[in-house]
Formats: C-alpha cells, sequence, structure tokens
C-alpha cells in the first residue's frame, strides 16, 4: 500500500513538474498564441543539422510556435502554409489523417553539386519514428534533388500526427541526429508568457489583419504533388 502511494505521489508531482504548454498540448485546452505580438526570428526557432555537403534547417510549421515569430516571418510562412493547402489537404486526404503535423525543411549546398536524399529525414516522437508520407516541393527542381554551390531547395513535409511542439522531439538524416528542440523549450514558453502580456497591454489585432493578404501566385499542379511518399 505504501508503494502504492509513494508511486501516486511521484506521478503527481511529475504532473505538477509540467509547464504550462506541455500541460496545454496533453489536455487539448490549450489556446493559440495571439497573431501579431511574436519578436523570434526564424533562425531561433530552426533545428539545424550539418553534414559534409549539406546544411538542413527544420521548422514545425504549427501555428502554436508561428505565432512566437516576428511579424514579418509569421506572414511568410503562414502565407506558405495557405497558398499550399490545397496540396497538403490532398496529402491528409489519402492517408485519412484530421491533423497531419506540417515541417519546413530546407537543403543548402556547402559544395558543388551536393545531393540530398529528401526521403532520408524523419522524426522520432516519444520514441517512435516517423517518416513523411507527402513532401510538397516549394523550390523549383527539388524533385533533382541536387544542389549547385550555395543553392537551396525547400519542401512541407507532412507528417502523419501533429508535432509536439512543446515536448523533445528529435530530428535524424541519415546517421546524423539532433534533439536541440528541447533546448528551445525554455524559450517558447518565455515567449508565449510574453506575447501574452503584450496582448493584454495592447488593442488585440484580428488574424486576418496581423498577416497581409497572400500575394503568392498559386503553384502549379507538377510544383506541389507530394513526390516519394509511400503508397
Amino acid at each position: 500500500m505504501k508503494r502504492l502511494l509513494f508511486a501516486f505521489g511521484a506521478l503527481c508531482l511529475l504532473g505538477c513538474a509540467a509547464t504550462p504548454a506541455v500541460r496545454a498540448q496533453r489536455d487539448g485546452s490549450g489556446e493559440l498564441p495571439p497573431a501579431g505580438f511574436g519578436t523570434l526570428n526564424q533562425d531561433e526557432l530552426a533545428m539545424v543539422l550539418r553534414t559534409e555537403e549539406l546544411e538542413i534547417r527544420v521548422l514545425p510549421l504549427d501555428e502554436r510556435v508561428l505565432r512566437l515569430l516576428a511579424r514579418d516571418a509569421y506572414a511568410s510562412l503562414s502565407g506558405v502554409v495557405r497558398a499550399r493547402r490545397a496540396a497538403i489537404d490532398s496529402v491528409a486526404g489519402r492517408f485519412g489523417l484530421s491533423t497531419p503535423g506540417l515541417v519546413h525543411v530546407s537543403f543548402f549546398a556547402r559544395f558543388r553539386d551536393a545531393r540530398f536524399d529528401a526521403q532520408d529525414l524523419q522524426l522520432t516522437i516519444r520514441n517512435r519514428l516517423l517518416r513523411p508520407v507527402g513532401i510538397i516541393p516549394l523550390s523549383p527542381g527539388f524533385g533533382a534533388q541536387q544542389l549547385g554551390l550555395r543553392q537551396r531547395a525547400s519542401a512541407i513535409y507532412v507528417f502523419e500526427q501533429e508535432i509536439p511542439v512543446y515536448e523533445r522531439f528529435e530530428v535524424t538524416y541519415g546517421v546524423r541526429a539532433t534533439q536541440d528542440w528541447g533546448d528551445k523549450l525554455s524559450l517558447i514558453e518565455r515567449e508565449r508568457a510574453r506575447v501574452a502580456g503584450r496582448a493584454r497591454r495592447s488593442t488585440p489585432i484580428p488574424d486576418d489583419s496581423a498577416v497581409p493578404p497572400d500575394t503568392t501566385p498559386a503553384p502549379d499542379t507538377a510544383a506541389t504533388d507530394s513526390i516519394g511518399a509511400p503508397r
């Protein structure tokens, strides 16, 4: 009986130790941060992997963290998602996903004729390895998977589950891996609190006015078809 009480007490302590953001993610009660009050830049949130030939940058396209970005950065990335919504919904529908996880991935060539394997980038979430179910190119020629010196290619990766942005997760590419999202959690928690404070002290900005109208040209079908998605 004492052992049971001790175990119950330990579980309570663990639950109490969770940050408000993590508790909100677990119970689904968290609200989105108000748009237009963030100050972070993309470099502060992007996870970076490096190989001999490539620099790979990974950033979850999740409104819970995108709204912590400064207005221009938020407008840019949320606009990318809006412009490719049809392609994202197509992938999600194909796999029966109601809340797919979206991640912006860019490959930057450190040397001439650098090659990359788009399907080689994977996530590990709660000890479960996740491969992309769809990859939606954002750059012309992404499917060639080869870059000239200092060229960059980017895409939206679609995963079968929402990215738990208030928890640690791992990104792997080949034999390289990074878990530095865990190091960003305290920054995310602080900025969430600051955004809430700024919103309370200011006149709320309607979501549709926080982001300028999307002027991104509608991508052609060839550019947005998911590539390499397992069937």
